[in-house]
Formats: C-alpha cells, structure tokens, sequence
C-alpha cells in the first residue's frame, strides 16, 4: 500500500492523461510501461546478427579501398595535397576505430553483401591478426602524419608501407577471389 493522505497523488504524471483513473489501475498501466520499456532496452541491447556484421566489416573495407585508390592516383599522377590528406585521414580512422571488432565468432563463414572471404584461420587463437591490426593502425597513422607535413615522395613510400601491412594480411587471411 502506498503512503496516502489527503491531496496525495501517487502518480500525478498520469492524471493529465487519465483522469478518472483509480489508484490500482494506474499501477498496472505504470507496470505495464515499465515492462514494456525493459524489453525494449533488452531487445535494442541484442548482438548483431552475423551477415549485419559481415556487411559492416566488408562496409569498411570498402571504404579503405576507395580511399586507398585516391592516395595511390595521387603519389602516382597529379599530387593534391588536400586529397591526400582527406583519404589518409580517413584510412587512419578506419584502422585506428576498433576495425577488429567486426571479426566476431560466427563470421568466419557468411554472406553480407557478398559471401565473406575471410579464412576460418583468422579465428584461430594462434592467429597473428593483432599483430597485422596494429601494424596497419601505426602505418596509416604514419601516412596521415606526412600527407599533413611531407611530399610526395615521402607519402608514396608510406603508403607502400601501408600497403605492405595490407597484403601480409590478405596473404594470410583472405580467400583468393
């Protein structure tokens, strides 16, 4: 039983809405909301199915890719500076923004919007992934550096650093296509 005296109202929040409520109603609609808000936060709360996490991972990837391709069209053509920059950023985020996260159990094998070409290998608790990780996070961090603050020529032997870290993990991670 709830404190009551005279004036007191135990949910005045509902009067507005219903107005001619008593008491034991108004706490079955408040129970029922608070239930209803509980399994709503557990439901929003559910981990990712794996084909979302595939699309994501392979959303990234993408990204890195186009991004890629405008630093490569710049070391090897035209150089503008300011697209340099702007990719590489963009690389260096990418690398440094919790890019393992999107190699969960359960991916290994799967269609996002593509079927997955990562080998079950990355999985394995042997696996030097953390260290491709890191050394991809540092080099693309080092090519950001100098797009901001060196030339083209010391740009285009990071990003062949870079691409270095890429294609020891391709090589030992990746399915051929």
């Amino acid at each position: 039983m709830l404190l009551s005296w005279p004036g007191y109202e135990p949910f005045p929040f509902l009067k507005p809405i219903f107005p001619d409520m008593n008491l034991s109603f108004k706490r079955a609609v408040l129970a029922t909301l608070a239930i209803t808000t509980l399994s709503l936060a557990a439901i929003a709360q559910q981990a990712p199915k794996p084909e979302q996490v595939i699309k994501w991972r392979q959303s990234a990837f993408q990204v890195i890719a186009w991004n890629s391709g405008r630093v490569k069209a710049n070391v090897d053509g035209q150089y503008n500076k300011e697209e340099v920059v702007k990719a590489s950023n963009s690389i260096a985020a990418i690398a440094n923004g919790g890019l393992g996260s999107l190699f969960i159990a359960g991916t290994e094998t799967g269609k996002g919007w593509h079927e997955t070409s990562v080998k079950p290998a990355l999985f394995a608790a042997d696996s030097k992934v953390g260290e491709y990780a890191a050394a991809f996070a540092k080099e693309s961090t080092e090519l950001a550096r100098l797009a901001a603050t060196s030339d083209q020529a010391h740009v285009k032997e990071q990003f062949a650093k870079l691409g270095r870290t890429c294609k020891a993990c391709h090589d030992d991670y990746k399915s051929k296509d």
